[in-house]
């Protein structure tokens, strides 16, 4: 896939598939501790080479799918992932409801709720399904409709149609990049789904590892102020924090 892309090029493209797909050049230049031109250079040979897409302020993969499979994603940064996934966990108590969505990070905190009791879980995502149903005393609620292959993932007008039916404590959600502007999907069903559940729950917790921070993704979540805790392994860029305590109004926790 990548017959003439040197290192450093190689390089860039692993960290922009850690990123979820896409990335600002400033964070790309800052993760892989460069400068911004040696960045545009190479991604000017990546572009030429139809690897990439240039985007104003950013660049995106070229790729079947800019988000690897569940699988993938899942085993990526799991340290990060588990500590947040822990975290999480620890904020919620027993006997509580909760949407779950399908995100990789999501995953990881239903695997950390595995000795939970008598929780209400609602999810369109077959893992977490599969990982807290017939355990604990929990009642989980599985959105219908097609599964999607790479995630999992149930979507769909019968799956919002199920979904609107419950209201719950808390609403668990994933983004695939964070700037100071908001939470970003890249698929528009996935913003869809979010932006209901959020409405629904009464606390709505946001968990991203830092590999997110600077992502960019074309589908905004909804309004950021709607979310009340984010919870990642490492304290957000400036601007990032700077807009979620001064405009937001989100918490924000790091994961130990």
């Amino acid at each position: 896939m990548e017959p003439r892309a040197n290192h450093r090029q190689k390089v860039i493209l692993d960290e922009l598939r850690r990123s979820g797909g896409s990335m600002r050049i400033h964070a790309l230049a800052q993760a892989l501790d460069v400068t911004e031109e040696t960045v545009r250079r190479n991604l000017k040979s990546l572009a030429d080479e139809g690897l990439v897409d240039r985007m104003h302020g950013g660049v995106r993969i070229v790729e079947s799918d800019a988000e690897a499979d569940f699988n993938a994603r899942y085993r990526d940064n799991p340290v990060a992932k588990q500590k947040i996934a822990s975290h999480v966990a620890r904020m919620l108590p027993n006997d509580v409801s909760l949407f779950l969505d399908i995100g990789s990070t999501t995953a990881h905190i239903a695997d950390a709720l595995r000795d939970h009791q008598r929780l209400v879980v609602v999810t369109n995502s077959v893992y977490v399904a599969f990982r807290l149903a017939t355990r604990n005393g929990n009642r989980v609620f599985l959105a219908g409709g097609e599964l999607r292959g790479h995630d999992g993932g149930a979507f769909g007008t019968d799956a919002m149609e199920f979904v609107a039916n419950f209201n719950t404590d808390f609403a668990v959600l994933s983004s695939a990049g964070i700037t100071s502007k908001g939470f970003f999907l890249f698929d528009l069903e996935e913003a869809r789904f979010s932006r209901l559940i959020m409405q629904q729950a009464d606390t709505r917790i946001m968990a991203a590892d830092s590999s997110k921070f600077g992502g960019v993704a074309p589908v905004d979540i909804g309004r950021p102020s709607q979310v009340d805790y984010l919870i990642c392994d490492r304290e957000p860029p400036q601007d990032i924090a700077s807009a979620a305590m001064a405009d937001w109004g989100t918490k924000i926790q790091i994961a130990k």
